[in-house]
């Protein structure tokens, strides 16, 4: 008598559905909780902004200038003004537009590295969690390996190895976004491995040793996507993190070189204390634009994080 419920009538037949027991698919769950979260909200709008700044502005402002962020379109160090909303470089070039084509860049290589990152450190977690024994005992070993080297020192090192050997600037943006998440994994893959290791001792996985079902169709079609919410978490962090080293790299003069613009080798441009005191259209630009960007990703991201666990009530 005291249950909350419906019954409906249909040919005879009585359907009876219990309010509280009315089942919301995990995303509409996750959804709920997100909206709820308003600096993750802030946070993804933000995000929203900045990518339509870096993917959608310089193709509109390049149609109404008509010209590109390579060209020299005027005086060298000129102020900003209604012509130069954000000034010119050294070179005369448009501030405002290789800012925007620089978030291009550097979104690119930051969005590429976790692309590597999770490949590597989901395939690898997998197979570790689920077979375990030498395998597992192996590829951990790797990863304890991997996170005892200083990844920064190291990029140093190899971007500057890179640029002794006289390798082509116009594919050293694809050698750092690779390098970035080649030495980002091994986070990834522990956290994966770990929920794996929980998981396989599922009932319904034992069922599925029970119906013979080949290992790869177990891991990539039963276990993956219970670990899914934990990468999609992880590489939202970790993007941030991919924006700030690519601009620490390119700053440093070992990432992205000229003239190819990014967030990082346009605060570089600014390497003397005049420039940083007299110029700072030079330079604030892009220093607000990784600001505002990685602070986004962080913002959202910890709303994500928040929204995905299980532990949470709804």
């Amino acid at each position: 008598m005291g249950e909350n419920k419906n019954i409906k009538m249909d040919n005879n037949s009585v359907v009876v559905q219990d309010k509280k027991e009315q089942i919301e698919s995990p995303f509409k769950v996750v959804f709920k909780r997100l909206k709820k979260n308003k600096l993750a909200i802030v946070g993804l709008i933000l995000l929203v902004v900045m990518l339509l700044f870096a993917i959608v502005g310089p193709i509109i402002y390049s149609a109404v200038k008509g010209y590109d962020c390579y060209e020299f379109v005027g005086r060298k160090y000129e102020k900003p003004s209604s012509k130069y909303i954000l000034g010119t470089d050294m070179m005369g070039r448009d501030v405002l537009l290789r800012t925007m084509v620089g978030g291009q860049k550097s979104l690119f290589v930051g969005i590429s590295a976790v692309v590597v990152e999770v490949l590597i450190g989901t395939i690898l977690g997998i197979v570790a969690g689920y077979y375990g024994g030498i395998a597992d005992n192996i590829i951990m070993r790797i990863v304890d390996i991997f996170m005892s080297i200083p990844s920064l020192p190291l990029l140093i090192i190899l971007a500057a190895v890179l640029s002794d050997m006289g390798f082509p600037p116009d594919m050293k943006i694809y050698v750092v976004m690779f390098i970035i998440g080649f030495l980002a994994w091994p986070g990834l893959c522990r956290m994966v491995r770990g929920h794996v290791l929980s998981i396989r001792e599922q009932e319904y996985m034992q069922a599925a040793d029970a119906l013979g079902i080949k290992d790869n169709r177990k891991m990539f079609k039963h276990i993956l996507p219970n670990v899914i919410p934990i990468i999609i978490v992880t590489a939202t962090l970790a993007l941030g993190g991919n924006i700030l080293t690519e601009s620490a790299l390119s700053y440093l003069g070992l990432g992205v070189v000229e003239p190819t613009p990014t967030w990082g080798n346009l605060i570089q441009t600014v390497n003397d204390l005049y420039n940083l005191k007299n110029r700072s259209w030079l330079w604030v630009p892009a220093g607000t634009c990784i600001f505002l960007t990685v602070m986004a990703i962080n913002l959202f991201g910890d709303g994500l994080r928040d929204a995905i666990d299980p532990k949470l009530k709804k």
